[in-house]
């Protein structure tokens, strides 16, 4: 669907997309920000001593931004089945055990791909963060809203990993699953301020 369709259907009762597909195209468009400066860096005599850095970064940000566009997808699917879970009968206490089991699995599910998110996310970051130092300074300012948006999916996403393993019945797989979002969620916000006071203080008079 095009990005109005995206948007209507967004703002739907539809389930999906939700916030994991919105996070995941939020961060695919901070991603191509980021490659948008070094599309405006390469090839250009002042930064000529990073130029096979900038190649190859390149390639990077565009396989990012493809694998996060990609997500939205996957959060779609990930998602699926614990929406059917939630239909499921529980009348009786065999409907109630078969439900049980269910939707322990589709938490399960719903939650690794808010995660795999996140930590392809960082990834983004990471890359920005490079970006920021060597791209040209006429476009910087697209570095720092393309970490700022990726920060906000980092952020969104994390929510989507935290209010499924909150239902999940089996513990340490939940707070296994926390303890990794949550290490991403201090790395990835850590770097993304330190990416946008390194703009800020190129940008602000």
């Amino acid at each position: 669907m095009d990005m109005k369709d995206f948007l209507n259907v967004l703002a739907s009762k539809e389930p999906v997309p939700g916030g994991g597909g919105a996070c995941g195209y939020v961060a695919a468009v901070g991603m191509a920000l980021g490659n948008m400066v070094l599309s405006l860096t390469t090839g250009k005599k002042k930064y000529a001593e990073y130029q096979e850095e900038i190649e190859e970064l390149i390639v990077k940000a565009g396989d990012i931004t493809n694998r996060l566009y990609e997500c939205m997808d996957k959060d779609a699917k990930a998602f699926k089945p614990l929406s059917e879970a939630y239909g499921l009968p529980k009348d009786t206490e065999e409907q109630l055990e078969h439900r049980n089991k269910v939707m322990e699995n589709a938490l399960l599910i719903a939650s690794e791909a808010p995660l795999s998110m996140m930590e392809l996310i960082v990834e983004a970051i990471k890359l920005i963060d490079r970006i920021s130092v060597i791209g040209s300074r006429l476009a910087i300012s697209d570095a720092g809203v393309g970490v700022q948006m990726c920060k906000a999916a980092l952020n969104g996403a994390s929510l989507n990993v935290y209010i499924n393993t909150k239902l999940m019945k089996n513990i340490d797989v939940a707070e296994d699953m926390n303890t990794k979002a949550d290490e991403l969620v201090i790395t990835g916000n850590e770097l993304a301020d330190k990416v946008y006071d390194r703009v800020m203080d190129c940008v602000h008079p």
